[in-house]
């Protein structure tokens, strides 16, 4: 009975040590609260890689967020925030990157492997085609298999 009564203080010490961590911000308007929630959500940690600043618990990451706060406080509109974290982290914080040479792979590869893919596709289904009329008998030869499969069983009986 102590035994739980010890795991249930344990439990109830982690749960307040992890409410702890939870950051608070107010803002002085709700455009500036949508600013910020849309920000954190287009925004990739780069520690997760494959997690957005919101729902990250890196530390880098709630470093992110504390700046995404600042700038929106200090009046920077959504672009201004997102090319300050662009230029300060790269351009693999941005889930939707700018078209420029440095990133044009991650825009025109998609398409490339899709038409490479269908290309693929149809060569294949081509040559299947073509496996299959190669492979189907003409009548000549149909009947010349008959006869020599009649005259084998006439030789063995």
């Amino acid at each position: 009975m102590k035994f739980i009564g010890i795991m249930g203080f344990l439990w109830l010490i982690v749960g307040l040590a992890q409410a702890s961590n939870a950051e608070v911000y107010t803002f002085d308007n709700p455009t500036d609260e949508q600013t910020y929630q849309s920000l954190t959500e287009e925004l990739r940690c780069l520690v997760c890689q494959n997690q957005n600043i919101a729902d990250s618990n890196a530390e880098l990451a709630q470093d992110m967020r504390r700046k995404t706060y600042e700038l929106v406080k200090q009046g920077k509109n959504k672009q201004e925030v997102a090319d300050f974290m662009a230029e300060r982290y790269g351009d693999f914080v941005l889930y939707k990157p700018p078209f420029k040479p440095e990133t044009a792979i991650l825009w025109i590869a998609p398409f490339v492997m899709l038409i490479a893919a269908v290309w693929l596709l149809l060569r294949a289904i081509r040559a299947r085609r073509n496996a299959d009329e190669t492979a189907r008998l003409s009548e000549r030869q149909l009947q010349e298999a008959t006869d020599l499969l009649s005259s084998t069983k006439h030789k063995s009986s």
